[in-house]
């Protein structure tokens, strides 16, 4: 079987493909609304039709929330030939605000850009034109040679747009099922807009929101002022100690199981001329704000963040009140990375606040969430036939990156099936997933679509 048959096919069927797209794009799958509750059962049902139409065994699975979609397809019985895991999301963001569309988000249509051809519509980068890159490239292949490369299996959600609460014990259930060599994961992008990459690390995350009490009640400030403890100022004491001089977190035992990074990693990144100038003009800043000793991409994909989301207390309306507030509050979050303990550094955070409080002034802490880093190990032998086919296709070396936010399905896969992930996307900057006027361009569907064909291709034909 040659690569090069598929990918004229996979070129033919280009507007069959957009089509396909289309049409899932339609439905309105938003998970956080109740209100569409039937819109992600008929998401979940087209997935389980379009993959039974492939060979799968397809069927949709109930769960406490949106249901999930599994498939299987057995491959050919040939020794060494992996068993891959695909996973993906059906599910998209809340379209609000309504009036910043140029369009109605579930009427997709192509658009002319000057930069290129773009799919526009709710979920056409996030998730479901990522998704449907993979399907597109089974699909290529199977029409033509009669089936697929190898064992598959596909897992795709429900819910990952909303907290993804059925994921874990779902997970938990059906381990032996899901189990495969490696996962595959489409829902990251392509560096800067332009160069092919494999994510191996992912932050982890904590949230923290914190209230700090003083009087019983709201004092006056010409009264009780300069004798009794503002809890503005004991908060803003804490959150200003929380970093020193060069930018490093001072919360006691924050960094116990932070990994440097490695030198073959660190030249790679070097590799990649990250402009740091441009990324920070680009929002009106110029001066990097993390730790003094750190590179950008080291600050921005392997070094671990504390952070205040949110501060608020006192009077804030219109005029001026000369008030004490009896209380403050703030919402911090860490990100995290390698082996951080995601409980350990929750109740670390908390012990610091607690020793810095006056005898008469207390703090409630309230979570908001935690999860632990994602780091994959690219000894994984299917890392580098990977990386090698998205270099052929997109004709730039491909890189090993880090990724700032967190994809939590990437760790749960290491904790609960045992198996490494590989994160591969064709997102780019500018695609505004979340926001009005979301789109995927053209050519990262058609291009993403050749890349995991030829990634099927390798990870079938190549050990490592």
């Amino acid at each position: 079987m040659t690569i090069e048959a598929v990918l004229a096919r996979i070129d033919q069927a280009l507007p069959e493909a957009t089509d396909r797209l289309l049409d899932l794009l339609r439905i309105p799958s938003i998970s956080t609304d109740p209100a569409y509750q039937a819109d992600c059962d008929r998401a979940a049902d087209w997935l389980v039709s379009d993959l039974q139409g492939l060979g799968f065994d397809a069927s949709k699975r109930p769960t406490p929330g949106h249901p999930m979609v599994v498939a299987h397809y057995d491959g050919p019985e040939v020794a060494d030939t992996p068993h891959l895991l695909f996973y993906g999301h059906y599910d998209v963001q809340p379209v609000d605000p309504l009036s910043l569309w140029d369009r109605d988000p579930f009427d997709p249509q192509i658009e002319d850009t000057p930069s290129g051809k773009v799919i526009r519509g709710r979920g056409a980068s996030d998730d479901k034109g990522q998704l449907m890159t993979f399907l597109e490239a089974c699909r290529a292949w199977r029409a033509e040679h009669g089936r697929l490369p190898c064992r598959l299996t596909i897992f795709l959600e429900g819910e990952e747009e909303s907290g993804s609460p059925s994921l874990i014990p779902f997970m938990q259930e059906n381990a032996q099922e899901l189990r495969a060599d490696v996962a595959l994961i489409c829902d990251t992008g392509l560096f800067q807009s332009r160069t092919p990459s494999i994510v191996t690390m992912l932050r982890g995350l904590v949230g923290e929101e914190i209230t700090i009490k003083a009087a019983s009640k709201d004092l006056h400030s010409g009264m009780y002022g300069g004798l009794a403890m503002n809890p503005i100022r004991l908060l803003s004491q804490i959150i200003a100690g929380l970093h020193d001089d060069t930018g490093r977190i001072t919360v006691p035992g924050f960094y116990d199981g932070v990994p440097e990074l490695s030198d073959e990693m660190r030249a790679q990144w070097q590799g990649l001329a990250f402009d740091h100038a441009r990324f920070l003009g680009d929002v009106g800043l110029s001066v990097p704000a993390g730790e003094s000793d750190r590179t950008p991409l080291e600050m921005l994909w392997s070094r671990p963040t504390c952070e205040v989301n949110g501060i608020w207390g006192g009077y804030t309306g219109d005029g001026f009140k000369t008030v004490l507030p009896a209380e403050a509050n703030a919402k911090i979050s860490f990100r995290l990375v390698g082996q951080q303990d995601p409980l350990a550094i929750r109740e670390a955070f908390r012990a610091y606040v607690t020793a810095q409080l006056p005898a008469d002034c207390t703090a409630e802490f309230s979570e908001h969430g935690d999860s632990p880093a994602g780091q994959m190990s690219v000894e994984n032998p299917a890392f580098e036939p990977a990386r090698a086919a998205l270099t052929e296709e997109w004709g730039t070396a491909a890189a090993y990156v880090g990724c700032g936010g967190s994809i939590p399905i990437a760790g749960y896969f290491k904790t609960y099936l045992d198996m490494d992930a590989m994160l591969i996307g064709f997102a780019k900057d500018d695609d505004q997933i979340h926001s009005p006027n979301e789109k995927y361009d053209l050519q990262s569907f058609h291009k993403g679509i050749r890349s995991w064909a030829r990634v099927l291709d390798r990870l079938t034909t190549e050990k490592g």
